[in-house]
């Protein structure tokens, strides 16, 4: 691009009609980009192959990658979001309440991320509309062309610089055609244009229907979203073909001459069971080298280390045959990305004891009105997880599953909302305290959880709970000091309500061991059971951390005696 052109898209007064940001130290050339985009239907995967693409690039070429997930709702973060409608709401080391795609990057990429790396069209337009009262516009007209645009690709670029990034891994949101996304897409074509085509590579993923009724694949579908990708003049670099089944040479010949990629651009992939394999998948059929080609880039490593532990874990995958069952005791279970975070802790930890974990759904609201029996639902389970939640709805049930768990010795596994069922349980049925509830249900019983002081004041919803990454002491000679092996520890949070400080001591009399809480202040945040064969809860969310090729401690230790139950 000419530098005349590059000086005025940095200009912000009313002399171009040109408007971008280019940070400080920001050189074109310097960071690549890669986005990612859907067409057909959403989810088919998006999240998934922007992750293992990261994986690829990351573990096994050496390039710092700083991938963005774009959400084109107006919440300015995920964290009001009901997890029926949108899963579980991932919390960063920084307390960002994002979508769940997070936690697949950090899961896949290995690595920790922050608010940088997650934009909403609320987050957007907030921060525009904060500038734009601050008069940081110059008396301009605000519009999507040039200000929403550019700022999201002042976005990027700031997150490049920040990061140090080599690429930038951007998946957009949603699917081509939604208009909540096509200002997004917008900006992309605008980045290619103003980075050079060298610099930027697009990846459309869609889905190739095949119906019932006629028993083979049909391409129409996606080729009419690719058109609609090309009609907004971005141009697709590398067509992913999602499907149940192995598509046809011919349906790729059909992607491939609709869309100008190459046939050797068109790769097809099918459902797998396994997603840890999609990153082998992918460097088998050379993507990896495909986009180096593309951006002109040369590998930094030729397998690396980390990759090969990667590879490590898969055959562990495959090579593990013993199956054990793992109950969660929930209320969401019809809509199991609610629970996505603690079922690929339990995938990926299992392998290490050479087992392969068979998910129990327990719906705690059919045993609180009667319709399941809790020995029923608790029948051949190896180890219950009581995951987190918010509401008295299911609550009932969730204590009924943590009472068998614990009278049983049946390994158990609290978090965060499982924790403080544990303590009702404990204070109900040990300790003689009949009424014991939370004030999150009920003010007139007794509250042995009750609502963080600096909690009692807030009124707004987002973002206001005690969030992100906070450090906490562990007490020696204890089954947490055993699994974690330190006596000060960094976990993710996401509550408001703990241990009410009036019932701690009776219930450590009674043999409730609190062997983990905060520094300075008397919150609880580790529970255990020493008399049991497991029993643990944290008021932390373990499975914020795990990785696959870092299981977090408290699921190595609660797999460990779940496989030898």
């Amino acid at each position: 691009m000419p530098s005349d052109v590059l000086m005025s898209l940095s200009s912000k007064t009313d002399d171009t009609e040109f408007y971008s940001n280019f940070p400080k130290k920001y050189l074109r050339g310097k960071t690549k980009y890669i986005v990612i985009t859907g067409s057909v239907i959403s989810g088919v995967g998006k999240g998934t192959f922007s992750s293992s693409i990261g994986n690829l690039l990351k573990l096994l070429h050496g390039f710092r990658v700083a991938p963005v997930k774009f959400d084109g709702y107006l919440n300015c973060d995920a964290g009001t979001l009901n997890p029926f409608r949108h899963g579980e709401v991932f919390v960063l080391e920084d307390g960002t309440e994002c979508d769940l795609d997070l936690g697949t990057y950090e899961r896949m990429m290995n690595e920790n991320f922050t608010r940088d790396n997650y934009l909403t069209s609320g987050k957007i337009f907030k921060m525009i509309i904060d500038k734009e009262r601050s008069g940081k516009y110059l008396g301009r007209d605000v519009q999507f062309i040039p200000h929403v645009t550019g700022e999201i690709k002042g976005f990027l670029r700031r997150l490049a610089v920040k990061s140090e990034a080599d690429i930038v891994l951007v998946e957009v949101g949603g699917t081509i055609g939604d208009l909540e996304n096509s200002y997004f897409l917008e900006a992309m074509r605008e980045l290619a244009y103003e980075e050079g085509r060298e610099n930027v590579c697009f990846i459309n993923v869609t889905y190739v229907l095949r119906p019932g009724s006629l028993g083979e694949h049909k391409s129409k579908a996606s080729q009419l979203g690719i058109k609609s990708l090309m009609s907004m003049g971005i141009q697709p670099d590398i067509i992913i073909c999602r499907s149940e089944t192995p598509i046809s040479k011919k349906i790729k010949e059909k992607i491939s001459i609709f869309s100008n990629v190459p046939v050797s651009r068109v790769v097809n992939s099918t459902d797998v069971k396994n997603i840890y394999n999609i990153p082998l998948f992918l460097n088998d059929v050379g993507i990896d080298n495909e986009l180096l080609k593309i951006l002109n880039l040369e590998s930094k490593s030729d397998g690396s280390r980390d990759f090969e532990k990667w590879k490590e874990l898969v055959r562990k995958i495959d090579d593990s045959r013993r199956e054990i069952t793992i109950g969660i005791a929930g209320k969401y279970t019809n809509v199991q990305d609610s629970y996505l975070s603690i079922l690929k802790a339990v995938e990926h930890t299992a392998p290490y004891h050479n087992v392969t974990p068979r998910i129990k759904w327990i719906e705690t609201t059919d045993i609180e009105n009667g319709k399941l029996k809790v020995e029923n639902a608790m029948k051949d389970v190896n180890g219950l997880i009581v995951p987190g939640g918010f509401g008295l709805r299911g609550a009932e049930g969730k204590i009924s599953c943590v009472k068998y768990a614990r009278e049983n010795r049946i390994p158990y596994l609290g978090l965060c909302f499982g924790f403080q069922m544990a303590v009702i349980e404990f204070a109900r049925n040990v300790c003689g305290i009949k009424s014991a509830t939370s004030s999150e249900f009920c003010n007139d019983r007794e509250s042995v959880v009750c609502i963080l002081p600096e909690q009692e004041e807030i009124e707004e919803l987002g973002g206001t709970m005690r969030l992100g990454g906070l450090e906490l002491l562990v007490k020696e000679k204890t089954l947490a000091h055993r699994l974690y092996d330190r006596t000060r520890i960094k976990e993710r949070f996401r509550h408001r309500y703990n241990v009410n400080t009036k019932y701690i001591d009776i219930l450590e009399k009674k043999g409730m061991v609190f062997s983990g809480f905060a520094p300075k202040k008397r919150i609880m945040q580790i529970l255990e059971l020493p008399d049991h064969p497991f029993f643990i809860a944290t008021q932390f969310h373990p499975e914020l951390n795990s990785k696959p090729l870092e299981p977090n401690p408290v699921f190595m230790g609660f797999l460990g005696a779940c496989a030898v139950s």
